[in-house]
């Protein structure tokens, strides 16, 4: 038997092999295929809610907030935008960094609606109460009412969405911020 014809066979096999394990390994035609599960922590590490504000919503809604006073478009790009810490100057600056703050406070929202996440005093967040979750649904309606006027470029729709945001955070915090110490949230 010459090589060729013998390395024709052994191939031929060899495929033959392979193809039946995949088959054999695989579900059959139609059926669903699913994904391992990730492995689950027994314990997650979560942000305090006074933590997930100040790393999160008060510096999105900060760049959300200074495109009313100042055209995101006329902001100077930062000597190096890359290494920037101003949102508005870095390579993702301008208006760009407006819609991406306030797509992140809608975002941020269901962060804010967990369970097991702690106030800074080391109570639960409220995330049973209705008028929380109300709260967090008025902060990602703000959000993206946010986003779409970002998408305007127009400051004038950003001094409206404005009102909205604050009226949404205003609510929560009339409710769980502004209370004495030992009751608050925050």
């Amino acid at each position: 038997m010459s090589r060729a014809v013998l390395a024709l066979l052994v191939g031929s096999a060899l495929s033959t092999s392979l193809v039946e394990r995949a088959q054999a390994q695989s579900p059959a035609r139609g059926a669903a295929v699913t994904a391992p599960a990730p492995p689950v922590q027994a314990s997650v590490a979560q942000a305090t809610l006074a933590q997930l504000m100040k790393g999160t919503l008060y510096p999105a809604s900060n760049v959300f907030f200074a495109a009313q006073d100042q055209n995101p478009a006329d902001v100077p790009r930062a000597k190096d935008p890359n290494m920037a810490t101003d949102l508005l100057t870095s390579s993702y600056g301008k208006w760009e960094a407006v819609e991406n703050s306030a797509l992140a406070i809608a975002e941020v929202a269901n962060l804010l609606a967990l369970p097991g996440r702690k106030c800074a005093n080391g109570l639960d967040v409220p995330v049973r109460n209705a008028d929380w979750a109300r709260f967090v649904q008025e902060l990602r309606e703000a959000g993206m009412t946010a986003y779409a006027a970002a998408q305007t470029r127009n400051q004038d729709k950003i001094i409206d969405a404005t009102d909205v945001m604050t009226t949404a955070c205003k609510n929560c915090h009339d409710r769980y911020r502004e209370k004495k110490l030992a009751d608050r949230c925050k």
